[in-house]
């Protein structure tokens, strides 16, 4: 069974690469973040016609998220449970459901701005209601994992220079703390070290020619649970889909599982 996960970057400013790409790495399941739609724009036909079902979380702005299925789409939900909101609403940055023998999530993890910002508070609480959102089913013994665009980079190897960012989000100890508590819940980081790459980033800035001097960071994670981890047999950055003209500025991360 292959699970993957990507931040397109607008769904639809994506969808060419996207279906060729479904077609061509036999993923059979695909988190998606950053829809940058609404539920009724997203391209639930196009993948239809291609044997994959659609779970859509989304609003149509600068958010959204989505689970692509062939494999089944079962006890969908929309939305973090108990989730904080920002600016008077909860934002679509998660949603889950049963995909054949595994249980999955797909979440945009709030980005923080700037450490002085609200947005970094908010951050820091819906961290705090994932991780106990996501715990008995970490805990329990189905495979189960959560996927997606944390926007914190777990150690200073994770981005090409830890000096670059100093003062700024995605590094700070507040938020790296907040992940490694996600994983004490039963998680883990699964896509297996060394790979192709000495620092094997996923996402990397379109400005300063970012991608071509790799000065990238490692912010799109696949956490597992013991039954999910113990399944994976290897992972990769697909890092050949973050080249060219169209391309969104992360790359997809692959995990393949023997169940």
């Amino acid at each position: 069974m292959r699970i993957a996960t990507w931040n397109v970057n607008s769904i639809t400013a994506r969808l060419p690469r996207l279906l060729a790409w479904l077609e061509s790495s036999g993923t059979d399941v695909l988190c998606v973040q950053e829809t940058k739609c609404t539920e009724e724009q997203f391209p639930s036909d196009e993948l239809r016609e291609l044997g994959y079902e659609s779970a859509v979380h989304a609003d149509g702005r600068w958010n959204g998220v989505a689970l692509v299925s062939r494999v089944g789409l079962d006890d969908v939900v929309g939305g973090l449970p108990g989730g904080p909101e920002y600016a008077g609403a909860q934002e679509p940055r998660a949603v889950s459901a049963t995909c054949g023998p595994v249980r999955l999530w797909s979440v945009y993890v709030p980005n923080g701005r700037e450490i002085t910002h609200d947005h970094y508070a908010y951050k820091l609480k819906w961290l705090g209601a994932l991780k106990d959102a996501v715990a008995a089913d970490a805990a329990g013994g189905r495979p189960f994992a959560v996927l997606g665009d944390f926007n914190i980079a777990p150690t200073d190897d994770d981005v090409w220079d830890r000096a670059a960012f100093e003062g700024s989000t995605h590094v700070t100890e507040p938020e790296r703390a907040a992940l490694a508590a996600l994983r004490e819940t039963g998680l883990s980081d699964v896509v297996p070290r060394p790979l192709k790459y000495e620092h094997p980033f996923t996402y990397w800035d379109y400005r300063q020619l970012g991608f071509p001097k790799n000065r990238g960071m490692r912010i799109d994670l696949v956490y597992g649970n013991g039954a999910f981890a113990g399944a994976v047999k290897d992972g990769y950055v697909d890092r050949e889909e973050r080249k060219g003209k169209g391309a969104s500025d992360h790359a997809p991360v692959v995990v393949d599982l023997e169940l």
